[in-house]
């Protein structure tokens, strides 16, 4: 039930465009609600239950999203943490709305990924306010990434265990082939991540999707999550361009050709039949040819310079 015995406030000139999602399955909420938001200059959309208010998501990408957390089959709570693991609309604010006012449920609700809750029957001019404050939050954010791109940079911020919580334009263009359903990073990364591989925690992580090749490097961080910069690289060359233009042996040439694709030693063993060891030797004999010091480095080298056919 909605309380409309409150004026209802006009919003700021700025958010006129703003698209705001209903999603309850009581049609006489959704009326009031409707009839709320459009007199005060909001273009909305509707649905009553959690896949059909997925789908709009996916489609249209509401500013913000009004959700019922009682609903049958698919509860507000379980549509909200699957908008918040699509990088694509994790961005988008969650305000719930419910007549539950337990504790476990309010905390359920920030858990799943909302930004507030509101409790029936709902005071119009009070959500109305809370939406504009959500919108200028949510726009500051957007902004913030845009301008990360605008200045040539590409991020992403993302737990220990790979959970991407954001990224910026580019960035996202770039991984989302491989991030999968839950926005997870692939398992190698995660291990890079955790200090699992072979690489120097401070070192960058090379991989390939899609057939354009990135890095990884980490920004900042703490004991819950990481910002990573992310770089996209030119194709690397085939191993008779390396080892002509850097004095390379055949082997020596395949090892650093892999590495530059981001493999690890037991990576490169296993592609060129020999052991890690092995391939660590020849690595050091690479560092001391390219004057670098890492793997980093000597893969860099390799992916920022220009090559000519042999």
């Amino acid at each position: 039930m909605i309380a409309t015995d409150t004026p209802v406030l006009p919003r700021p000139a700025t958010d006129q465009t703003a698209l705001v999602l209903i999603v309850d399955d009581a049609p006489e909420n959704l009326a009031m609600l409707h009839e709320a938001l459009d007199q005060a200059g909001y273009r909305v959309l509707v649905a009553t239950d959690g896949p059909t208010a997925l789908a709009r998501v996916a489609r249209l990408r509401p500013d913000v999203v009004l959700l019922d957390a009682v609903m049958p089959e698919m509860d507000g709570f379980e549509t909200c943490r699957r908008m918040k693991a699509d990088p694509l609309s994790a961005h988008i604010p969650v305000v719930f709305m419910t007549g539950l006012t337990d504790a476990d449920h309010i905390v359920e609700g920030f858990r799943a990924g909302g930004v507030d809750y509101v409790t029936k029957p709902i005071e119009t001019s009070s959500l109305l306010a809370r939406i504009a404050t959500h919108l200028r939050n949510a726009r500051l954010a957007v902004h913030a990434q845009q301008a990360v791109d605008a200045t040539g940079h590409a991020m992403l911020s993302t737990t220990l265990d790979g959970h991407v919580r954001w990224l910026s334009p580019s960035a996202r263009d770039w991984l989302h082939s491989c991030l999968g359903d839950e926005a997870r990073l692939p398992a190698h990364v995660v291990d890079w991540l955790q200090g699992r591989t072979d690489a120097h925690a401070g070192e960058s992580l090379r991989l390939m999707v899609e057939g354009s090749h990135l890095s990884l490097s980490r920004l900042a961080g703490d004991a819950l999550a990481l910002t990573l910069l992310v770089r996209r690289h030119a194709s690397v060359p085939e191993p008779a361009v390396l080892a002509q233009a850097f004095g390379l042996t055949t082997r020596e040439a395949e090892v650093l050709h892999w590495v530059a694709l981001g493999k690890t030693n037991r990576d490169v063993g296993n592609i060129l039949g020999m052991s890690p060891r092995t391939v660590d030797k020849h690595l050091q004999h690479v560092f001391a040819k390219l004057h670098v010091e890492t793997r980093t480095a000597a893969a860099s080298l390799v992916l920022n310079r220009a090559f000519d056919a042999p």
